[in-house]
């Protein structure tokens, strides 16, 4: 287990226990007493955890993992639903995504296509992102036109909210947005942990002619604090095999589901 592999584990010990020991995380993991209190001491730089006496414990029940340390969780199934996601994609489309990491999966994915081919003069696809993530990894192909919202910046999922956000997405069309979520329920539809957040992937969703929702099967099923869209304004949901059950409840809505 390297170091990044050990930090995401630690935080997602925390965020299921909201407090860890030195000794019974180590032999948990299988590494050394002295291994956990280096990494312990790391992510308290980094302000990710507060360090106590033979431990360390969540800054605060609603603690949820900045985005470099969630990028391993459902790695495979991520990359399924991002090249899913990607052949969707046609030249010369408009092409909106949120913040995440299942939607940064799919702008690697987009990028990545052999036969969306172009340049800086007459770019393959226009990307519009809040991401700065994703921005900052497609600026450099120069197939991609990459536009990106103002706003201020989310800590957790580097996504930019506020006024300035909405006011780039409401004077643009899209052909086609994917939205990553943090939760989608066949009755309550997409939502998210953040009414930042949702309020701008709302708006993202609502400018584009087809909305794509990309969660793996975690997230169905399941719901969180703000809306950000109703189960009706879904176009289509990619998921994985995982889903298969909760996924049919979608389909009765008429939604369309892709498994993969």
């Amino acid at each position: 287990m390297n170091r990044h592999e050990r930090h995401t584990a630690l935080l997602e010990l925390l965020t299921e226990r909201h407090q860890v020991e030195v000794e019974a995380v180590a032999a948990e993991l299988g590494v050394s007493v002295a291994t956990v209190r280096r990494d312990l001491d790391h992510l308290a730089e980094q302000q990710l955890l507060t360090r106590t006496r033979g431990g360390a414990v969540a800054h605060s029940v609603a603690y949820e993992l900045p985005l470099r340390y969630r990028t391993v969780r459902h790695a495979s199934e991520k990359e399924r639903i991002a090249r899913a996601a990607a052949a969707l994609v046609e030249p010369g489309m408009v092409v909106g995504l949120n913040g995440g990491t299942t939607t940064t999966e799919v702008a690697r994915a987009i990028a990545t296509r052999g036969d969306l081919r172009g340049s800086a003069e007459e770019p393959a696809v226009t990307l519009v992102t809040n991401a700065l993530n994703i921005a900052h990894e497609l600026a450099v192909r120069p197939h991609i036109k990459v536009v990106t919202t103002g706003g201020v910046a989310m800590h957790q999922s580097y996504e930019l909210v506020g006024p300035l956000a909405r006011h780039i997405l409401g004077a643009v069309s899209l052909d086609l947005a994917f939205l990553g979520v943090d939760a989608v329920d066949a009755e309550e539809g997409a939502g998210a942990h953040s009414e930042h957040e949702a309020s701008v992937n709302a708006l993202l969703a609502e400018r584009a002619r087809t909305l794509v929702v990309v969660a793996d099967s975690s997230k169905l099923g399941t719901r969180a604090f703000a809306r950000i869209c109703p189960v009706e304004d879904i176009g289509t949901l990619i998921t994985d095999t995982g889903a298969a059950r909760r996924a049919a409840r979608f389909e009765e809505r008429g939604v369309p589901v892709v498994l993969v």
